[in-house]
């Protein structure tokens, strides 16, 4: 069954926050399609040290649907310090298993129903698949942020690198011909396309949303670039401090404050100590929510060296606070950044330094960037997220 809109029903144009997507119509799109209890497949938990804009999606889509009175279980792998079983935001999530066996100790639960009945699967393929085109029957739908095809030799030996971008490439895409995906940016969705060969009909692009917190506010007096997002290989955060160890030449009082942890800390801090950069740089590690708002206000530029990504979540809730990027030109960037209009976007490492110093040196500039970034977040709302991500998974067609 199709939802037809009609004069009445048509969906908000311009800025989304007026409550078209409410929990209430999320739940009549799932009663209409007979969905009453989801359970989720997911590599990692938002509680996770590691955890990124993929768990962050993840649990918010889960708790919006959870509010509509969608039961959702979310079947994950441990997280130190957090219990087997939870309840955050009225979903479920279910913590087995390490970061391996989490694949087949959730595909064998699944099948031995050990979670209860389910009217409707979200698989999130992140790089390994669950494989459930090959197992699971009724309604189904795979997350699939970006392909991983570049990042496997980063954090992988040379074997076992080919042999996942052998399955993420060759093995896996047939198996998923018939199925739904959901990603985030139609950059993603066009790279989608080109390497894992799936049918362009069954992969819908549904952007993610921004959190209402993020609002402006006042700039640090100092010029301050920061960056957000976990530390590992992929992200590339020493080429920018590279970057801005050439950006003090031409800004001396430049400072940049990275926030975010992860197994790449380490080699972060002895770069930190090799660029004498203990003055001007900061890691800050995982922060509460206060704090990175303060932090997306007070920077004057939010940054992005990163190698992959779907969409880029920390440009767009900087973007929401008032703060343009400067960003490297990879797929989901491009949808998260308008370059030239809401941020520079840059095709090498070594064109992140004058990106950055023209935004820090040129006030006008940057203020006309910072309007039109904040402007353009208002066109991304969670509810309408959690909406049409549940439109894919019940056949419906997207608002």
């Amino acid at each position: 069954m199709f939802m037809q809109f009609d004069d009445d029903t048509q969906p908000p144009q311009g800025s989304v926050e007026h409550g078209w997507w409410s929990s209430t119509k999320i739940g009549d799109l799932a009663a209409a399609a007979g969905i009453g209890r989801i359970h989720v497949l997911a590599w990692r938990d938002l509680d996770d040290v590691e955890a990124g804009g993929s768990e962050l999606h993840a649990s918010t889509v889960a708790a919006r649907w959870a509010a509509a009175g969608i039961e959702v279980v979310m079947r994950t792998s441990h997280a130190a310090g957090s219990p087997p079983r939870a309840i955050r935001d009225g979903y479920e999530v279910v913590r087995h298993a390490g970061r391996y066996l989490i694949f087949p100790r959730a595909v064998a639960a699944e099948l031995l129903g050990r979670h209860g009945h389910r009217d409707a699967l979200v698989e999130i393929w992140n790089g390994v698949p669950f494989l459930s085109p090959l197992w699971a029957r009724g309604r189904r739908a795979t997350w699939l942020h970006h392909v991983h095809e570049g990042m496997w030799p980063m954090v992988l030996p040379p074997k076992l690198a080919r042999a996942g971008q052998l399955l993420e490439r060759r093995l896996a895409p047939p198996f998923y011909r018939r199925t739904p995906i959901v990603t985030l940016s139609e950059s993603s969705r066009s790279h989608i396309l080109d390497r894992l060969r799936l049918p362009a009909d069954n992969v819908h692009v549904v952007p993610p949303g921004i959190d209402p917190c993020f609002s402006p506010g006042p700039e640090a007096a100092q010029p301050t670039v920061v960056a957000v997002g976990r530390l590992m290989p992929s992200k590339d955060f020493p080429a920018l401090l590279d970057a801005m160890a050439c950006v003090r030449q031409k800004v001396p009082n430049a400072r940049l404050r990275i926030i975010g942890e992860g197994y790449e800390r380490p080699n972060l801090e002895h770069r930190i100590a090799e660029l004498a950069a203990i003055e001007w740089c900061t890691i800050e590690g995982r922060v509460a929510p206060e704090v990175l708002l303060e932090a997306y206000r007070s920077a004057w530029i939010v940054a992005s060296a990163s190698r992959a990504e779907g969409w880029g979540m920390t440009l767009t809730e900087a973007a929401a606070c008032g703060t343009p990027a400067v960003a490297t030109r990879i797929p989901g960037h491009t949808d998260a950044v308008v370059d030239n209009q809401t941020g520079l976007l840059v095709d090498r490492a070594d064109d992140l330094a004058p990106a950055i110093v023209r935004l820090l040196t040129d006030h006008d500039f940057r203020q006309r960037q910072a309007a039109a970034a904040l402007t353009r977040s208002g066109q991304f709302s969670w509810d309408r997220t959690a909406f049409d991500t549940l439109a894919v998974l019940a056949g419906h067609p997207l608002s």
